[in-house]
């Protein structure tokens, strides 16, 4: 049996793959989404980037899972990758769903002007703060969608923004299915470009926005899905 285990971007919990983990389990898999410390219900955990990476590996060896699919959305991508290089023969594949890709000494703030987002780290006591609906208009999902994943989020510890993965090897050695969201832009990142380039990763695309298991969370989960028989 498959296992995936599902973690979801910055300011978001285990909650977000609701919808795609019913459909993952009407596929016949386990299906194991994963809260990170300090936010949603684990608000107030301290946490840094390697505590993230360090929650997906204890939830893999916890529950002494194999064959696992790990899939990361969003930030979620930096821990994600990290853990995967951790994992041994227990990992089948990752998945990112547009997401960042970890690259050694770079964190989640490398590559892109983020000077607000250190400065709204500063002045919101460590935390990056939540977003009202208008930062979700234009990515496919309804007033509704929306609504829900305002409510649902919670400022995001920004330590884990700021703090620089720490790889052994590229990600491109490790197999891998990247998910791109047309509406969040059709330009590929080159650490993306450089992974498809060694033959263990694939490139698919999907015409939503940055939040899929919201707005396609079907089409999402068919993905997760065709991602096994790639491995």
């Amino acid at each position: 049996m498959t296992h995936f285990v599902l973690v979801a971007g910055a300011r978001l919990g285990a909650w977000a793959w609701d919808e795609v983990a019913a459909e993952l389990r009407e596929f016949g898999h386990d299906v194991h989404p994963l809260t990170l410390s300090g936010l949603a219900e684990k608000q107030g955990v301290p946490a840094g980037q390697q505590t993230h990476v360090q929650d997906i590996v204890e939830e893999v060896e916890r529950r002494d899972l194999r064959d696992v699919v790990l899939v990361g959305h969003s930030y979620s991508g930096i821990p994600v990758g990290q853990a995967a290089e951790r994992m041994g023969d227990r990992l089948r594949r990752m998945v990112f769903v547009d997401s960042s890709v970890p690259v050694d000494g770079e964190n989640f703030l490398s590559g892109w002007p983020s000077d607000h987002v250190v400065r709204s780290i500063a002045e919101n006591g460590g935390f990056w703060p939540i977003v009202d609906a208008p930062h979700y208009a234009g990515h496919g999902l309804t007033d509704e969608q929306i609504a829900r994943i305002v409510a649902g989020s919670t400022a995001h510890p920004g330590a884990t923004l700021t703090e620089p993965a720490v790889l052994a090897r590229p990600m491109g050695e490790l197999p891998a299915t990247y998910v791109q969201c047309l509406l969040d832009g059709d330009e590929v990142m080159p650490v993306v470009v450089e992974a498809v380039k060694s033959g263990r990763w694939r490139l698919v695309s999907m015409d939503t926005g940055h939040w899929p298991m919201f707005s396609q969370p079907r089409e999402l989960a068919g993905i997760l899905h065709e991602s096994i028989a790639e491995s």
